[in-house]
């Protein structure tokens, strides 16, 4: 991996892009173990007579979560381009790990009444706040740290790809727990540890801080003299139209991904009755192939540009999504290899269509704004796509009218990502220019 124009030693490049990944990955695992153990913490801590219902609340405290994040980008944005990326990133991490883990100790709404659901979605605010921060640091450090060359897979590998590797993580996860717990020892025990394994975020924080070093960009930028920035410069300058642009784009981006590997889980369970023990297998595989798209598409937007890409993968998923959809709840449910196929091939192409926003909301901010930039366009779109799930719930009165719903939705969030990257202008490069006039700026070394 080249470290031309980053300044950072290959080894230095290759840990700074580790903890990027290996940061989101496991903010994404903690979020994901909600999805996983939906259906229980809907029966055990939200129990209402109706299963849709029940989903919707459970849902519904996932939405609560999200809602926050963009208060999380605000806070944590301004301190990744104040204090720096590696700085924020310790905090996010760890305030995240905690607070999922705290989730494991809730009690039930058989012990506690009304103050069961109360405290779990109280948590759910917490690690809102938190998550909302690591998209300034993750989503920054990354890209920042390594050569022009390499920012378009990075921007899947963290992007989709960290999805992946948090969504494969649960998945395993929820294999190993299952195994241990079977059957009704899961609703006891089972889904308890599953938060409690949230801790390896926090344990991910401390390696950062030990190991990682801070982005070149944002040390050059600091030694470059200019005007303090502030959060109202998001939408100063002209930068007004492009934050909603951008905003736009990032919710259909996010809304595809929460209709699709987001959904999964429910979709396998809930409406395709699909074997728990086959579940997990699934969801493994479907994360694996999140991966590749992300990794395949990001670079590919190195080749063809940011723009080119998305248009191209976005219009091919609004025929390919819905129909895949309706094959994985019209297949027999027993027949678990091609609901498989299926299943990952929804979860690719999803993933695959939002793999180069990252770097494209990079390329769209400053040095002295991205963090905030990034963060805000980032955590606001995936607030809206993360609605998208309980929308989807609420609109369906019976479990049947589920994949219907879904088609809509998908074809809908997905013409709007479309609509958004025709009117987006192509950014590869922006950031290497920028680097090139700090460079101009700085004084000479004695």
């Amino acid at each position: 991996m080249s470290t031309a124009n980053t300044g950072l030693s290959r080894r230095a490049t290759l840990y700074a892009s580790f903890a990027s990944v290996a940061g989101w990955a496991f903010d994404l695992f903690d979020l994901f173990i909600l999805l996983y153990v939906a259906s229980t913490v809907g029966d055990l801590i939200f129990p209402v007579a109706s299963p849709t219902l029940s989903l919707a609340a459970v849902y519904a405290s996932f939405a609560v979560s999200v809602l926050l994040r963009p208060a999380g980008a605000a806070i944590f944005g301004a301190v990744a381009d104040r204090n720096g990326r590696k700085q924020t990133m310790v905090i996010v991490l760890a305030g995240v790990g905690l607070s999922t883990a705290a989730m494991g100790v809730v009690p039930t709404y058989e012990a506690a009444g009304i103050a069961a659901p109360l405290l779990f979605l109280a948590l759910r605010l917490v690690q809102g706040v938190f998550v909302g921060g690591v998209v300034a640091a993750t989503h920054t450090l990354g890209t920042e740290s390594v050569g022009q060359r390499w920012r378009g897979l990075m921007s899947g590998l963290i992007g989709g790809g960290g999805a992946g590797i948090g969504a494969a993580l649960a998945s395993g996860v929820f294999i190993l727990v299952s195994a241990i717990f079977p059957g009704e020892q899961f609703n006891v025990w089972g889904w308890r540890v599953m938060f409690f394994a949230g801790l390896m975020a926090a344990l991910i924080s401390f390696l950062v801080l030990r190991g990682v070093e801070e982005s070149p960009l944002w040390k050059a930028q600091q030694q470059t003299p200019g005007p303090k920035t502030r959060f109202t410069d998001l939408a100063r300058g002209g930068r007004g139209g492009l934050l909603v642009l951008n905003l736009v784009l990032v919710s259909g981006a996010g809304s595809q991904y929460y209709l699709t590997s987001g959904f999964l889980p429910t979709l396998l369970g809930k409406v395709s009755g699909v074997a728990q023990s086959a579940q997990g297998t699934i969801l493994l595989v479907s994360s694996l192939g999140v991966i590749v798209a992300a990794v395949a598409a990001g670079e590919l937007s190195e080749h063809f540009g940011r723009r080119r890409t998305m248009l191209v993968i976005g219009s091919f998923n609004l025929v390919a999504l819905p129909l895949l959809v309706w094959l994985i709840t019209s297949t027999d449910p027993a027949s678990t290899g091609l609901i498989m196929f299926y299943a990952s091939a929804l979860a690719f192409f999803a993933n695959a269509a939002y793999a180069p926003v990252l770097v494209f909301l990079n390329e769209r901010y400053p040095t002295a704004l991205r963090g905030r930039g990034t963060a805000i366009c980032w955590n606001l779109g995936f607030m809206v796509g993360g609605l998208m799930p309980s929308f989807v719930n609420l609109a369906s009165p019976e479990l049947a009218d589920v994949p219907g719903r879904l088609m809509v939705f998908l074809f809908v969030m997905v013409l709007v990502f479309v609509v958004a990257g025709v009117l987006s202008p192509e950014t590869r490069g922006a950031m290497n220019a920028e680097e090139t006039e700090e460079r101009a700026v700085q004084p000479a070394a004695e």
